[in-house]
């Protein structure tokens, strides 16, 4: 009897909730349908798309509520009100579900409220029946799941109503891919932009530099030739030091594009040279057949992922032993990298203190990484709990 009671009060409750939100249709209808009408005089064309988006919230409240009394998602599909408003406009009138919002709205504020009613109803009934039936027989109650089945009902109405049609939920499904695929364009293009500026900006402060003082010391040492050859020696000494250097700064440059040792030793041999001068003991597995990216010439049947796949793996590894190296405590680490038919996947977890996300390691270093990855159409998760420890997975699609 107290589980049937128990169970009645958590439908009643549910209920209670659908009449609060009939409640809110209730002002949200006229609201909707007074825009459009003030909208085809122009009036309220500025009005109409924040009233649809306010109306999609409380569909979203309600999709939300059904999912959690049913345990079923029930998804949602929404073309984006975005742009000047004319197209504001045109996108909140013709997009299909703000008709299957307002038909939602509509029923929700009579059937809301019915079921409501009906569930104060059944109550007195309920526990004066069950209450009898369970002290003369025992018998399970009778009265009491009706309440419940009264919340199973309102549930499937709302999402039969709101649940969209395939086609809908195609183009929705369309326009968020493009909406993502702008953001990470943006995002890529952002991060092009940053990389393009430090490599000029190393360029001038390092090499460039460099190269000036080489030239000035060549130019001193040609005139010093002939009257003082001593001086003219060490200043091509000092030429000669000042093109390694700027040979070396060219060399770190060039580094920071593509790395070398991509080319020459593959994904995997570049990632175990990272590990080995990482400062942490790093544990370094491959899994599949990406283990054959060690060589120069691997095998063809096999191949190799693209350039700016390794490379983007090949930075993402870095970054994140470096970031252990510096900021988390830890003394050691492992990095794993599967291949997969479609994705090369990558995952990189060290034993130190965690709280990547809230800590110093949020910076531009992990923004980079995911700009890095969006660029490719991949994904980056970061899990890192206080304590410990901090895991990077991250996926990257590619052809073999």
């Amino acid at each position: 009897m107290r589980d049937a009671i128990r169970e009645a009060a958590r439908a009643s409750l549910h209920l209670l909730s659908g009449a609060a939100i009939a409640v809110l249709c209730q002002l949200m209808v006229p609201v909707a349908l007074f825009t459009v009408l003030l909208t085809v005089t122009v009036i309220g064309a500025g009005v109409l798309p924040e009233s649809v988006l306010l109306l999609r919230r409380l569909a979203d409240r309600e999709r939300r509520r059904t999912a959690a009394w049913t345990g079923a998602p029930l998804p949602e599909a929404y073309l984006p009100l975005e742009g000047p408003l004319p197209a504001r406009v045109r996108t909140a009138v013709s997009d299909p579900g703000t008709a299957r919002d307002l038909v939602w709205a509509g029923a929700q504020l009579v059937y809301g409220l019915l079921l409501w009613c009906a569930s104060l109803v059944l109550w007195a009934p309920a526990l004066m029946v069950d209450g009898v039936v369970a002290l003369l027989s025992g018998r399970r109650p009778v009265v009491l799941p009706l309440i419940g089945r009264l919340a199973d009902l309102g549930a499937e109405w709302s999402r039969v109503l709101l649940a969209p049609a395939p086609s809908a939920a195609r183009d929705a499904a369309l326009a968020a891919r493009v909406e993502q695929l702008t953001a990470t364009r943006a995002g890529a293009v952002a991060a092009h932009g940053a990389e393009l500026r430090r490599i000029e900006r190393d360029l001038h402060d390092g090499a460039q530099a460099r190269l000036v003082a080489l030239s000035m010391r060549i130019g001193l040492a040609r005139r010093a030739y002939d009257s003082d050859p001593a001086t003219a020696r060490k200043l091509l000494d000092d030429a000669q030091t000042q093109a390694e250097e700027a040979l070396a700064e060219l060399r770190h440059v060039v580094r920071g594009i593509h790395p070398p040792i991509l080319t020459d030793r593959g994904l995997t041999g570049a990632v175990r040279a990272l590990a080995a001068s990482s400062g942490l003991e790093v544990e370094v597995s491959v899994t599949g057949p990406a283990g054959h990216g060690e060589h120069p010439d691997p095998d063809p049947a096999v191949g190799r992922a693209p350039a700016a796949v390794e490379a983007a793996a090949y930075f993402v590894v870095a970054e994140a032993l470096t970031n252990a190296a510096k900021h988390s405590g830890a003394d050691r680490a492992s990095v794993t990298l599967a291949r997969e038919p479609s994705a090369l996947r990558i995952r990189v977890e060290d034993a130190g203190r965690g709280g990547a996300e809230a800590g110093e390691r949020d910076g531009s270093g992990l923004t980079g990484m995911r700009r890095r990855v969006a660029a490719l159409d991949g994904t980056v998760r970061l899990t890192s709990p206080e304590g410990g420890p901090t895991l990077i997975e991250v996926e990257l699609p590619c052809a073999w």
